[in-house]
């Protein structure tokens, strides 16, 4: 029973660690950074408007701006103004809005319609892209480099595309920007855009010269300034990209800053860019077509950039070559990514998604709550069905346990007789009381399983919640109305009837009281440890979990207290129909029996 108990308490004590961390560093951190992102939003940033280069097909680096179009660094101005300082294409869909950039023919525009900066419907919309000027600008780009020493004029950022077709940009209505360089090569982009967040770019060359000309494309998404992270181990936040047999490349923005540039193998398939917590830009090469990925960043510029360079396009004199790309910048919704990932057979897009460790249990622990929402059309309702769902699925796994442990209390008396007889040989107690579990057909190790369980289990679903857009501003019932955001509600102010905000360390709220008062009872359906120290333990660790889980996500919380209601009710039929009598009410008795006859003796 004491290696039981032993192994029990390892498990716990492992958990409480990482909560602990969870507690004290990450929920802190991020109060932090939240207020930080608040200051900011008031404040400006120097941007330098140096160009932003690629990497040439000898190594080298070319900028596509070409000679003599470097922006000087300029004062930051507002978004609006901004935007206004250049002519625009107005960009509208189902699920986006904003504009396409004239000048170099740009996307620094970009408003995702389906979501607000807070659970208020009358807050903003997200912002993902803002152009150069902007306070935070963030973009992406496309166009050619040729060979080093070739005398060729190319568009740049700063070429004014003339708009040939399409007044608006829609899923309807393609738009199509023309620029001549006045040399006999005329240069056509066509931008079209889906219902959702996948840009489709088709540059075409038409060369009117007697000689052939040769060009190579390149993409590139940069972003100005380290942005804001949530600073969770759990969750990558940065430049990313899937780079053909290299496979996932997650990169740190301070990685990158001191390392100055890494550049993988060539490759025919993948995808790269840029990913925070909900939202992404990503450059995608047309699949099966060779390209040169790079990730850079410029302390001069302070941009931080991904960017691709594709095989040559040799243009034949009299001739017309075209290729073509796509661009997702958008929301990173599941179902979306992996439809893309099948429709334009891109290479593991749904690591888009940062899914962990436990891919092969949080990707379908998703897919099951994704399942039961279309369902019951409530997040918080599918999490208590889930938690059933894997009740029932791991049941006769439990129930084993349940109805070893059982048995476990039946021969107590024999133990302790046991330990008595041996008390001062260790060896032989051990000995007989493996001789004990072998004819009563006990398994010691039982009561560890239904813990063990839970831990994948637990993990996969605070990835679930944490990562995936659809949890976010997922409303419960009454005061959850974000099961990714923590309980909002305290006991130290009495649950808002005192009009103070304790701070985030005092923020205990009604769910994770619950969730405490439920694990305290089921601890107490079992016999107290004997020594004094594991009793003091076990009193105290429902009191533990209960201050550092009100940081976790709220729906996190509310499957741990729905689990713990399940495991009592699952508990105790098991042990009355093994003839075992519960200790629930009396380990309680005890409890505060004791304490009320410490304190008469104390008087």
């Amino acid at each position: 029973m004491n290696d039981n108990r032993n192994m029990i308490l390892a498990i716990v004590l492992s958990l409480g660690v990482l909560l602990a961390w969870q507690f004290f560093y990450a929920g802190p951190q991020l109060e932090r950074q939240q207020a930080e992102q608040q200051a900011q939003l008031a404040e400006t940033e120097q941007q330098s408007g140096s160009s932003t280069p690629v990497v040439n097909p000898d190594g080298s680096t070319a900028t596509p701006a070409g000679p003599g179009t470097q922006q000087a660094a300029s004062q930051v101005l507002n978004r609006d103004a901004a935007l206004s300082q250049s002519e625009r294409v107005k960009l509208n869909t189902p699920r986006l809005s904003g504009s396409i950039n004239l000048l170099g023919g740009r996307f620094d525009d970009l408003h995702l319609k389906d979501y607000r900066q807070t659970t208020d419907p009358t807050s903003d919309t997200v912002i993902l892209l803002s152009p150069k000027g902007s306070p935070k600008p963030y973009y992406a780009e496309y166009g050619w480099v040729a060979d080093p020493g070739a005398e060729v004029t190319l568009p740049t950022s700063e070429t004014l595309w003339n708009v040939e077709d399409g007044a608006e940009l829609t899923p309807e209505t393609p738009l199509t920007l023309t620029w001549d360089n006045g040399e006999g090569l005329a240069f056509k982009r066509t931008i079209s855009v889906d219902e959702n967040y996948m840009f489709t770019v088709n540059q075409t060359v038409e060369n009117a010269t007697d000689s052939d000309v040769k060009l190579y494309p390149y993409g590139l998404v940069v972003r100005t300034g380290e942005p804001k992270t949530t600073g969770y181990f759990v969750l990558h936040e940065g430049l990313l990209g899937v780079i053909g047999e290299e496979g996932l490349k997650e990169i740190d923005y301070s990685d990158l800053a001191e390392e100055g540039a890494i550049r993988p193998a060539k490759a025919a398939q993948g995808w790269l860019g840029f990913t925070d917590k909900y939202w992404a830009a990503t450059l995608i090469p047309t699949p099966g077509t060779e390209f040169q990925p790079s990730f850079s960043y410029s302390p001069a510029s302070d941009n931080f950039q991904a960017d691709y360079l594709g095989d040559g396009v040799t243009i034949p004199a009299g001739g017309v070559a075209e290729t073509t790309a796509d661009l997702f910048a958008g929301a990173k919704v599941s179902s979306l990514i992996d439809g893309y990932e099948e429709t334009k057979n891109i290479l593991n897009f749904d690591l888009m998604i940062d899914w962990g460790w436990f891919y092969f249990i949080t990707k379908p622990m998703f897919w099951l709550i994704d399942a039961l929402y279309t369902l019951v059309g409530n997040f918080g309702v599918a999490i208590l069905l889930v938690t059933v769902l894997v009740k029932a699925l791991f049941f006769p796994l439990a129930n084993k346990s349940y109805v070893s442990m059982s048995k476990m209390k039946l021969v107590q008396p024999q133990m302790n007789e046991i330990r008595e007889k041996y008390k001062d040989d260790k060896q032989k107690q051990q000995q007989a009381l493996m001789e004990l579990y072998k004819t009563e057909k006990i398994n010691p190790l039982a009561g560890c399983l239904p813990v063990v369980i839970q831990i994948p289990v637990f993990f996969s679903l605070y990835k679930v919640l944490f990562v995936t857009i659809e949890m976010r501003h997922a409303p419960f019932f009454g005061w959850i109305q974000d099961l990714s955001a923590p309980d909002p509600t305290t006991i130290f102010n009495l649950f808002g009837m005192i009009p103070w905000d304790p701070p985030a360390m005092l923020m205990i709220g009604v769910w994770p009281l619950i969730m405490g008062v439920t694990m305290f009872l089921q601890m107490k359906m079992n016999p107290a440890p004997a020594e004094p120290a594991q009793q003091m333990i076990f009193n105290w660790m429902p009191v533990l979990f209960t201050f550092m889980l009100a940081t976790f996500p709220a729906g996190l919380v509310i499957y741990w207290a729905w689990n713990n209601f399940l495991s009592i009710l699952q508990q105790g039929v098991i042990m009355r129909r093994q003839g075992v009598k519960l200790e629930l009410f009396d380990n309680l008795k005890n409890m505060f029996g004791r304490k009320s006859s410490q304190g008469g003796d104390a008087k």
